[in-house]
């Protein structure tokens, strides 16, 4: 029988930060699985800030058509198979969105191994710590930060899942590690990660200042996942050599005009190199950064937190509050 299911889709372009008349909530009729498909019901389903760039076409990846399905990466069991690669009940992840449902015909999905993903790994973790957040902290900053031991890492928001990866990775490998968060409850949590400093930039009317404080010899390696104001604040620290590496740039998404940075003669006083990345450029290494974090997990070396909302229907106010601060990690949906 063809499958009642539900989905969000992009209703209007959002202007600043965006809005709930922004998204619109759909029921919409699956087919059966045809041949070689699947039926996927999702169990969970992650909500991203870098997704807010495509909500107006501002991105490296092509701007959401109006009407489409809003992209995020989900976890979910199978129902229906008749594909001989999966069986009802395996647990898979992939990239089909906001969703409760989806088809599949087994292109860009994954079976998860239940003898990795136990005890201190969650399934949801597939999604977070050892999906494109995590990924993309470890890249980061392992191939373009180059981290050394007795290296000063600074580290914008920092109780987010991608910044709470990077800096427990730099204490890893021997690094100092100040972590940049919104609250003093974040930077509780931040310091409870083992990074050895915290600012709240909330909390100080001179950032620059703060981070000064905080490393005073300076920043070896400066983790962004904020942009703006932050991002320049963090380059008047930087010592000699010191290296930027660019992650997100949440403070200017919701922006009509970005701010972007001022100080760019300290590039050429201290020659600092800056760098952004996509994630995606590491495809062929991602099996290997994932062996490698999930063991880390496991010995009680790297940890996550999950902000996990319930219902499908709560997807767009999750989203949204994530440019209000309102999350502590991850930030997930349990579509059921």
């Amino acid at each position: 029988m063809p499958t009642k299911a539900r989905r969000w889709v992009l209703a209007s372009r959002p202007e600043g930060k965006p809005r709930l008349e922004n998204f619109r909530l759909e029921d919409f009729t699956l087919p059966d699985p045809g041949d070689h498909e699947l039926l996927i019901r999702t169990e969970f389903h992650s909500v991203d800030p870098g997704m807010r760039s495509r909500l107006s076409g501002a991105s490296y990846a092509a701007a959401l058509p109006l009407g489409e399905t809003i992209d995020s990466a989900m976890v979910g069991v199978v129902e229906i198979s008749n594909n001989e690669k999966f069986k009802p009940g395996d647990r898979v992840t992939g990239g089909f969105g906001w969703v409760s449902h989806a088809l599949s015909n087994g292109r860009g999905i994954q079976k998860l191994d239940p003898a990795l993903y136990h005890g201190k790994l969650r399934p949801t973790a597939a999604i977070g710590v050892l999906g494109i957040p995590g990924l993309t902290a470890y890249f980061g900053l392992l191939d373009l930060g180059k981290p050394r031991a007795g290296d000063t890492v600074l580290v914008s928001s920092a109780a987010g899942p991608v910044g709470a990866t990077a800096g427990q990775i730099a204490r890893m490998k021997g690094c100092t590690v100040i972590g940049i968060a919104g609250s003093a409850a974040k930077c509780d949590y931040v310091s409870g990660l083992g990074f050895d400093g915290t600012i709240n930039y909330r909390g100080t009317t001179n950032l620059t200042e703060a981070i000064r404080e905080a490393c005073p010899s300076g920043v070896d390696i400066y983790f962004d996942n904020v942009g703006a104001e932050t991002l320049d604040a963090a380059i008047l620290n930087m010592k000699e050599h010191g290296r930027i590496v660019v992650s997100g740039q949440v403070a200017e998404y919701n922006r009509a005009e970005p701010v972007g940075i001022r100080n760019v003669t300290r590039f050429i006083t201290h020659r600092l190199r800056m760098e952004g990345l996509v994630v995606f450029d590491y495809f062929k290494g991602f099996r290997d950064a994932q062996a490698e974090m999930a063991g880390w997990i496991h010995e009680g070396k790297l940890t996550y937190t999950e902000d996990v909302s319930e219902g499908l229907e709560n997807s767009a106010a999750a989203f949204i509050g994530l440019f209000d601060g309102e999350n502590l990690g991850r930030r997930l949906i349990k579509a059921s």
